[in-house]
């Protein structure tokens, strides 16, 4: 049985590269369907029945954003004991360990992940969609997503794990710069936390079970799916996936609504950190906090950046900081919006005794750029270069997943990825300009210079 699945598994991912080709150009226009379960859950399914497959994340509001300071890494923990073991279930099922669970997601021939970022935790979920197969992978799925055994001695050895691994990266510069810019730019915000080996330490298993208990409940879940499934087995599936989670306090009005996460403040003014470090290369970071994922400015943000620093050897800063001065190998910058503000960022690398002149051009560059915007031509090559390459946006069943969560996650339009290019194409110079006037403040950015000379 287990080589007949393993089989079967292994022709449909031969189909899956094959089929790509054929169905690439309709997958935009493929309708995006949403519904509200009985038990309060959200879906948005895509029907693609080119692939005998399907691909499903399950989302949570139960991202590091809301680990109490203390506890930073917390709900990183929770989802990384997801896949260390279950309790034991209905009779007949007994607990499994992670052995267990790594040799009964082999015999499907499917797979199962969690994982848990700073505005949500998610557990994704791959398989055939054979009715057999798929019924008993997502009984599987949900016994991980409801019944994690939490065990005492495998936390300590993760936690010991982690720790050593947090220890190696601060002797980083890069890991180091990263640390110092986050807190620079979030202050006190959630989104400036980072695991230590101290907050790792004060969460106990009894921590674990009672986030769990809080945040991961079927209410309260965005379910994203892609894949050969009708709604009606789509139902089914979610059904299924969330049976065991914690009991709900949904009711007619649903989930009781969890405390509001305070937003990422403003700069008040420009700061410079000149840390000190040991290593053949300065590292430079600047920026500020930006925007959320869900602002109208989005997209002329993303071009605008396409041609300031995100379209690689093509860009302002490319140009300016590599090209003709010769201070950095690579240089860019980027936008991180999420639930919150995620920060703007321009960064790089130089010799230590170029840093402070690269940190100058780098701002000229940026306060000339948010001042005029870019050039008509840079615009026309931007948007030829994001447009052209829709397409491979949603290539692949999962990255149409993620664009599909990214919509659930961001309440964005059912018809978003429809009209796309048509907004990108519709961009003006001055639309890109007064986009990045209303968002950028060069004048009060933050610098942080790991290894560089004063």
């Amino acid at each position: 049985m287990k080589n007949t699945i393993k089989n079967i598994a292994a022709r449909a991912l031969l189909v899956s590269a094959g089929a790509v080709f054929y169905t690439q150009s309709a997958w935009a226009l493929l309708p995006i369907q949403h519904w509200t379960q009985d038990n309060g859950a959200r879906v948005w399914l895509v029907e693609s029945p080119a692939i005998p497959m399907v691909d499903v994340q399950v989302d949570f509001d139960a991202g590091a954003r809301r680990d109490p300071a203390p506890q930073a890494g917390l709900a990183a923990a929770a989802a990384l004991m997801a896949s260390k073991g279950v309790t034991a279930g209905a009779p007949g099922e007994g607990a499994l360990d992670e052995n267990d669970l790594g040799e009964a997601w082999a015999d499907l021939g499917a797979s199962f992940e969690a994982g848990a970022e700073r505005d949500g935790l998610a557990f994704s979920l791959r398989s055939l969609t054979e009715p057999d197969l798929l019924d008993r992978a997502a009984r599987l799925a949900a016994r991980q997503m409801g019944q994690p055994s939490y065990a005492a001695a495998v936390w300590q050895r993760e936690r010991e794990r982690w720790s050593a691994s947090i220890k190696e990266a601060d002797t980083r510069p890069g890991t180091v710069a990263s640390k110092a810019f986050a807190t620079a730019v979030y202050g006190g915000h959630s989104y400036g936390q980072r695991a230590t080996g101290q907050t790792l330490a004060n969460i106990q298993v009894a921590d674990l079970q009672a986030f769990h208990a809080r945040y991961l409940q079927a209410c309260r879940a965005r379910v994203s799916i892609v894949g050969a499934l009708s709604r009606e087995q789509a139902q089914q599936l979610v059904q299924t996936l969330l049976a065991r989670l914690p009991a709900q306090q949904a009711g007619a009005a649903g989930c009781a609504p969890l405390p509001p996460v305070p937003e990422v403040p403003p700069l008040a003014a420009a700061a410079q950190q000149d840390v000190a470090f040991n290593s053949a290369q300065a590292h430079v970071l600047m920026g500020q906090p930006g925007i959320v994922r869900s602002d109208p400015d989005f997209l002329a943000l993303l071009v605008g950046n396409h041609i300031l620093g995100g379209g690689g050897f093509t860009s302002r800063l490319t140009h300016e900081v590599r090209e003709q001065r010769g201070l950095s190998y690579s240089v860019g910058s980027s936008f991180s919006p999420g639930l919150h503000a995620g920060a703007f960022v321009a960064g790089l690398q130089t010799r230590p005794d170029q840093a402070a002149q690269a940190v100058q051009v780098t701002r000229d560059v940026l306060a000339r750029f948010v001042a005029d915007g870019p050039t008509e031509a840079e615009l026309r090559a931007a948007k030829d270069n994001l447009i052209g390459g829709f397409a491979l946006r949603i290539d692949s069943n999962r990255k149409l997943l993620a664009n599909v969560v990214n919509i659930a996650r961001n309440d964005l339009p059912l018809d978003y990825l429809e009209h796309w290019t048509d907004r990108v194409q519709a961009l003006t110079v001055a639309d890109i300009r007064a986009a990045l006037q209303r968002k950028l403040q060069p004048e009060r950015m933050v610098t942080v210079v790991v290894g560089g000379q004063p």
